[in-house]
């Protein structure tokens, strides 16, 4: 089966799953090419719905758990959006393709700031997104994300892709008033997903929405070893 039917073949699976719901969601995704955001030896497995190995013993999420961060987000264009672990550079393609469509003026763009603690990642990440065309609305950022991104906060959305054994504090309060952030909290076998709210008063509000598997979160407040 070729590369494209592959694609077709995951999105409509997708689709009846119920994973995949909005249309801007499933038209990002059938922009994005993941293949070209894995490691070469996994391009013909790009369009499997499992995570795939990359650089550093770090992985890219399977898709239906990148097309649940974009649908539980709600990601509208215009919005300035922190990612913390910035991986291959997949995810921040589709948040761009939300935030940033080149459908309309980039005067009314949003922003994607994705931070990559492993300089071989940040490095891999910014390349894929600089051929793929998504360097201008992209910035990667290689540093501690669990810091957040303090000189370009605050953030209408903030996506954590990797496992917390808490909320980090300079994440909670990076977020705007009336943004959403999707985090893994737990311990490095098991966690689950939190969407935490701000609402426009500063009151924060905490859901556990399903179990996950993500890999650690590193840094200060990430998991000590």
């Amino acid at each position: 089966m070729r590369l494209k039917e592959k694609k077709e073949k995951l999105i409509s699976e997708l689709i009846r799953e119920g994973i995949l719901k909005s249309e801007t969601v499933i038209n990002a995704f059938k922009r994005v090419p993941r293949e070209q955001f894995v490691l070469p030896e996994y391009y013909d497995e790009a369009y499997e719905d499992i995570p795939l190995p990359i650089h550093e013993n770090q992985t890219i999420s399977a898709p239906h758990m990148v097309c649940i961060y974009c649908e539980l987000l709600d990601l509208k264009p215009g919005l300035k959006v922190l990612e913390v672990g910035a991986g291959s550079g997949y995810q921040a393609a589709l948040f761009a393709e939300l935030v940033a469509p080149q459908t309309i003026s980039r005067e009314v763009w949003g922003h994607v700031y994705t931070i990559e603690i492993i300089p071989k990642l940040a490095e891999f990440a910014t390349s894929n997104l600089k051929r793929t065309g998504y360097g201008e609305r992209v910035t990667v950022v290689c540093a501690d994300g669990s810091f957040g991104l303090p000189h370009e906060a605050p953030f209408d959305r903030i996506s954590v892709a990797a496992a917390s054994p808490s909320i980090p504090p300079p994440l909670l309060d990076q977020l705007s008033r009336g943004g959403k952030m999707l985090i893994p909290i737990g311990s490095s076998f098991f966690q689950q997903l939190h969407l935490i709210r701000k609402d426009f008063e500063g009151r924060i509000t905490d859901e556990k929405l399903m179990p996950v598997a993500f890999v650690s979160l590193t840094g200060e407040y990430g998991r000590k070893w």
